[in-house]
């Protein structure tokens, strides 16, 4: 399996086999979306078959929901388990400080609701992600769809004052469709290059009639577990402010993704 992998998957591969290692016995953890959050719920699954691992996922995408049923996952609504203890979630950044981006991949509501009634965080990533100041990732809010441009024009208008480096404002397509999240919301792409100030722009931003959701994700992220191309990974903990270096033991027997397609 692991001869098939590009440098990128197996940097996505590793930082998802790492992440794991949080996972004990009966817990229930929220499972991300995205492409390397796909690599974790695979490895997961395979714990669940072939370890017996006792767990319930709750998933931050119908996405998500459909490849942890594929894989063997039991899942569970929130409002079900009410609680968590751990979700494991990928990002767009990330920056020294364990502030995130995310909503590249259009979950970003389920995510963060997800992640902030959890116990702890843990962030799957690998190098590229990292970065000394968010903003060069676009920044995902979700918005209702009454009145649209509206709310667009009121976050184009909120950003003039704000400490960023652009202020150009797209609403994401799907195709030549609008793209529409789970909840049937839009996305508008906020391109700042660089924000300055993140919890100033979050708190403005969540003050605009329209606006459900930013993907900011401020003070909520533990752990990011960076992935390396030759199998390393980089443990970074904000909470003991520890970074720890490790090399992970790949078997040549793992078939994650055999008869799995994301």
């Amino acid at each position: 399996m692991t001869s098939r992998l590009n440098p990128i998957d197996m940097a996505k591969y590793v930082s998802a086999r790492r992440a794991l290692d949080y996972v004990e016995d009966g817990m229930r953890i929220g499972l991300g979306t995205g492409s390397t959050a796909a690599w974790m719920v695979r490895c997961l699954g395979e714990m669940v078959r072939e370890d017996g691992l006792r767990v319930t996922g709750v998933p931050t995408s119908s996405r998500t929901a459909d490849l942890a049923r594929q894989v063997g996952i039991p899942i569970a609504a929130l409002e079900d388990v009410k609680w968590l203890d751990l979700t494991i979630d990928g990002a767009d950044e990330f920056d020294g400080d364990l502030n995130l981006i995310k909503g590249g991949g259009g979950a970003l509501l389920q995510e963060k609701i997800v992640a902030t009634a959890s116990d702890m965080m843990v962030v799957i990533t690998d190098a590229t992600k990292n970065v000394e100041t968010l903003g060069a990732f676009p920044l995902p809010v979700e918005v209702i769809p009454f009145g649209w441009q509206t709310t667009k024009a009121l976050i184009e208008e909120s950003l003039i004052g704000m400490d960023v480096g652009g202020r150009s404002v797209t609403l994401r397509l799907n195709r030549d469709a609008p793209y529409r999240t789970d909840e049937g919301n839009l996305i508008l792409d906020l391109h700042l290059r660089r924000i300055g100030n993140p919890r100033q722009l979050a708190l403005i931003l969540n003050q605009i009639p329209g606006v459900v959701e930013n993907g900011l994700f401020l003070d909520i992220c533990d752990v990011v577990v960076v992935g390396a191309s030759d199998g390393s990974v980089e443990v970074r903990d904000i909470n003991n402010g520890s970074v720890t270096r490790e090399q992970i033991d790949i078997r040549d027997d793992d078939n994650i993704f055999v008869n799995v397609s994301e």
